[in-house]
């Protein structure tokens, strides 16, 4: 026997042994997700209702955010609030920083009142440009903070970052603990102060 004829039937049975070993320790077909069947059975298979608070705005209990600076999930009804359009957004009638308080509601954080981009502009040759200048590519682009006196347009859309509570009963194990850098940054945002960290 040749060594390379050796080192392919080695190289073959040592796989035959891994794959039996994998198999003997492997996660079964019917322990993914949440389903708890058999991903080849679709008769057993129901579907979780989701069922969304129906608590109006101010009687409802907050859920904590999921980390710091985690956008938090909505905790009232949202009937006749969605859909959000640029020209009609009903969560600032209550999250508006200058009615906030009043309304009991939480405040839309100033980073939300922020320009993070940097104004490029298509040449007539479909380039990116700056200054009159070609940008590369999108990683030349600078993170730039510029306040604004309205909603910034990135931002209008509260609904795709945020979404309402719901109560389920097949709610997946999660063993993750938030740290948060201080108690208070479970109910505000510190986006603003921390979004330029590690940026070179």
């Amino acid at each position: 026997m040749n060594l390379s004829k050796l080192t392919l039937s080695i190289l073959t049975f040592s796989s035959i042994l891994v794959v039996s070993m994998n198999a003997a320790n492997s996660i079964k077909d019917d322990s993914l997700g949440l389903r708890h069947e058999s991903l080849l059975k679709e008769d057993k298979v129901t579907g979780d209702e989701t069922k969304y608070g129906t608590d109006p705005a101010g009687t409802s209990t907050k859920f904590k955010r999921a980390f710091e600076n985690a956008p938090p999930m909505i905790p009232h009804d949202t009937e006749g609030l969605l859909p959000i359009t640029i020209d009609n957004n009903m969560c600032t009638s209550c999250h508006d920083p200058l009615v906030a308080e009043s309304m009991g509601a939480t405040p839309i954080p100033k980073s939300h009142f922020t320009n993070f981009r940097e104004y490029v502009a298509l040449n007539k040759d479909g380039q990116l440009e700056r200054d009159g200048k070609v940008v590369g590519n999108s990683s030349d682009l600078k993170t730039i903070k510029k306040p604004l006196d309205m909603l910034a347009n990135a931002r209008f859309n509260c609904s795709a970052c945020h979404a309402p509570q719901s109560d389920s009963a097949n709610i997946p194990k999660n063993n993750f603990t938030p740290d948060f850098r201080s108690s208070d940054l479970n109910d505000k945002s510190n986006l603003l102060d921390v979004i330029t960290e590690g940026v070179k």
